[in-house]
């Protein structure tokens, strides 16, 4: 008693179940690349950051100033001013780039 009809049903299912497993791998995989990659870019900025201190450190070591980050409590507040000061570039970056893009969007008139 197989009809087309059930049959259809059945292949229709068995599609749905199929690309369904398939869209779930890839949205997991594509999450997980994205948590991989920001994990990487925060390691990045912070071997950054910790370079610049350094070369700020020298460089004021050299000109014979005081350096910032001598104590363990200065150092813990400049961690805190530090990230303050990067929410702040990334948001005037974030200015620029609109900036930027309405300026080529008038320029392109």
């Amino acid at each position: 008693m197989s009809s087309p009809v059930l049959h259809a049903f059945y292949v229709g299912r068995a599609l749905a179940d199929a690309v369904n497993e398939r869209a779930e791998r890839l949205l997991t995989d594509g999450l997980s690349l994205v948590g991989k990659f920001d994990a990487e870019q925060r390691e990045y900025f912070r071997q950054f950051t910790e370079e610049v201190m350094a070369r700020a450190q020298q460089v004021e070591a050299e000109a014979g100033e005081p350096s910032m980050g001598n104590t363990a409590s200065a150092s813990t507040g400049s961690v805190t001013d530090l990230q303050a000061t990067i929410d702040n570039l990334r948001a005037e970056i974030a200015q620029v780039r609109v900036a930027l893009q309405q300026y080529r969007a008038t320029s392109q008139i």
